[in-house]
This record gives structure tokens, C-alpha cells and sequence, in this order.
């Protein structure tokens, strides 16, 4: 019974060793390729809600306008936490209230506040003395602080809370503009942000779930989707459809999913098991049901490669600055990206005819 046992053994290692041998040997040809910006740092934050979204808006400024652009994370990151505390507040403390997000976020500060440049805001780590950002003392600061006023014992909350929040804010992030110049001409936040002409309603988000009706809205049960925004819910034959479509057509993708596990690697790789499993709608819901799939990162979807054997694979930008084989960018496997979605956001002038018809 012991050598059978140790053959078992013997046999997982040897096909461990034969698939990272197989993965370390893959060679990639780009089949299509749409501009993207350079690639950033999120360093110690949980902030690649943050960093991909503005990431996708610069792919888009790209696209429109041929400019690029190099748009502030942490302005971001200091309106987004006060809205989500406000949340939080008026919740009472009965919702999430962390450094995660969603490309919701970035859009719905963009659309309230504004935007700056990098160079208008204290850059990423600044107020730490550091050259990136890191949140370790800064949401160990925070977090308590928002969680004592949403379950403070008292009958009348005061309006200074707000005032400690933003003092916190602003001592870890940088202090948000009032104003700033930026190609010799004078700027708010606000009318940076019109002069961009980057419109909310111009963006969905489409999702892939049998718990919910196909071809209906509706706010994925996830726990860092703090704002209560619908994503449109379709079969993820479709989903997959429209990003191949997006991609064709010029168009870049924010994606949002797992990569805690299940293939997801730190050398540039995503693939959905040896060998793959085999995508449906039901293996979805299951991985999303029991936890297996959880929603943990986004990124950027730009392009389409093919490895040596001819399979196919998106071309991602991360957040993780010049990380694994190739520099930041991951090679994830067309099933890996259908197992394991939470969402994907896009311009609606990017989804297929047939699809966007339905929305009608």
C-alpha cells in the first residue's frame, strides 16, 4: 500500500513538473493588439480597482483622441473612501467598507468630482516618505475610524466625523486640487474632467450568472461592489462574445474577477487547470456559489495572442508594475477569463449589435 501510495505521489510531482515545464516554454504571438498606457504600481494597496479603471479611461482617451494621459489614482482613492464611508455611515455599518472597489467607483467619483493629473496630487506615497503607495498604517488607521462613527452610541451624529475622515485622507493621500494648471491652462477637478468628456452613461457593466434573469439588471452580490450599480446579466457564450467583439473594434476592456488560485500565476499566466477545465454556465455559478471564484482583482483586457499550439489567450495589463515574464502584461487563457468573470465594463459602442439590441 506504501508504494502504491508513493507511486501516486511520484506521479502527481512528475506531471507538476511536465505542466510548469510546459508553461515556463510558452511562446506568444500577438494576433491583435489596442494602445494602452504605461503600466503602473499599486504596490501595498488594494487599489487595482483604481488603477485599471483609470487605466481603461486612458486606453479610451488613447483611442478617441490619440493624446495620452497619465490621470490621478490616489484623487481617486481620497473621494472614493469618503463616499464609501458616507455609506457606510448612513448603513449604519451594514456594509463593506475596505480598500477594494469596482470600475463603478472610478466612474462615479469622475462623474461627482472630478479628475486631475498625476502631477496635480501628491504622488503615491509620498506622505509616507515612500515612492509608492502603501495603505498598511493608513487603513489601520482608517478602518477603525469609520467603523467607531457607523456604530457610535449615540441619538445625533455630528457632522465632524467628516472633517477627521478628510484630515486622514489627506495626510495618507494628498490633499485633492481646488485647481491646477495643466498645458498652460487653469483647471478645477470638474472641468478637467468635461474637458476629457468621459460620460458614465456611455459605459457598462455586463455579468454572467444563473441566479439572476439573462437579459436583465442586476447588483452582483459582491463584497467589494460597495455602490449598489447593475450590471447586465447574459450568458457567458455572449460575455465572451462581447469582449472578443470590444477587442476587434478597437476597444480595450476592464475585467474584474478571481485571481486568488485556480491557475492564476505571478509570472504572467492564467490558465484554467491541467489540462483546462471545460467552461459552462453552470461551472460558473457553481465556482461563484461555494467561493471558488471570488471577485479579488481588475484589470485590463487589450489584445488577443496565441501561444506555439495555437491557443489563444487575452492580453492583460496588471497593476503590479513590472511583475512576471513579461513586464506586467498577463496571458490569460480564453476559458480561464470565462470560469472565472465577475464582470466585465466596456463602451456600450463596443458591444455586438446583437446584444446591445436586447438592451432596447
Amino acid at each position: 500500500m506504501k508504494r502504491i501510495a508513493l507511486s501516486f505521489i511520484s506521479l502527481f510531482f512528475v506531471l507538476l513538473a511536465i505542466a510548469q515545464n510546459t508553461k515556463d516554454s510558452l511562446k506568444f504571438t500577438t494576433i491583435l493588439e489596442n494602445g494602452i498606457t504605461s503600466i503602473k504600481n499599486q504596490n501595498r494597496s488594494g487599489t487595482c480597482w483604481d488603477y485599471a479603471t483609470i487605466a481603461f479611461i486612458e486606453s479610451e482617451l488613447l483611442r478617441k483622441t490619440g493624446k495620452t494621459y497619465n490621470l490621478s489614482e490616489m484623487f481617486v482613492a481620497n473621494k472614493d473612501y469618503m463616499d464609501c464611508a458616507e455609506y457606510h455611515v448612513r448603513l449604519h455599518g451594514d456594509s463593506k467598507f475596505s480598500e477594494g472597489g469596482s470600475a463603478d467607483d472610478v466612474f462615479s467619483v469622475i462623474s461627482r468630482h472630478g479628475i486631475c493629473p498625476e502631477d496635480a496630487m501628491a504622488k503615491p506615497g509620498e506622505m509616507m516618505g515612500d515612492t509608492l503607495a502603501n495603505f498598511t498604517e493608513f487603513f489601520s488607521v482608517l478602518e477603525p475610524y469609520v467603523k467607531a462613527v457607523a456604530n457610535i452610541k449615540a441619538k445625533r451624529l455630528s457632522p465632524q466625523w467628516r472633517v477627521g475622515m478628510q484630515s486622514i485622507l489627506d495626510a495618507y493621500l494628498g490633499k485633492c486640487p481646488e485647481s491646477f494648471m495643466y498645458e498652460g491652462k487653469e483647471y478645477t477637478p470638474k472641468s478637467f474632467a468635461e474637458s476629457l468628456n468621459i460620460n458614465k452613461d456611455d459605459y457598462i457593466s455586463i455579468t454572467s450568472f444563473m441566479h439572476h434573469p439573462f437579459y436583465e439588471w442586476f447588483v452582483i452580490e459582491a463584497p467589494y461592489k460597495w455602490r449598489p450599480c447593475r450590471s447586465y446579466n447574459i450568458p457567458y457564450e455572449e460575455m465572451m462574445e462581447t469582449i472578443d467583439h470590444a477587442l476587434q473594434q478597437g476597444y480595450t476592456v476592464a475585467w474584474g474577477g478571481d485571481v486568488s488560485g485556480n491557475g492564476f500565476d505571478r509570472k504572467g499566466l492564467a490558465i484554467a487547470g491541467t489540462p483546462e477545465q471545460v467552461p459552462s454556465q453552470g461551472l460558473r455559478q457553481v465556482t461563484f456559489d461555494n467561493w471558488q471564484s471570488t471577485y479579488d482583482h481588475v484589470m485590463l483586457i487589450f489584445g488577443i495572442a496565441k501561444d506555439q499550439n495555437g491557443r489563444e489567450y487575452y492580453m492583460v495589463k496588471n497593476s503590479w508594475g513590472d511583475a512576471g515574464n513579461y513586464h506586467g502584461i498577463w496571458y490569460m487563457t480564453k476559458t480561464y477569463i470565462a470560469i472565472y468573470t465577475t464582470y466585465i465594463f466596456l463602451n456600450k459602442e463596443a458591444l455586438p449589435k446583437s446584444i446591445s439590441d436586447k438592451m432596447q
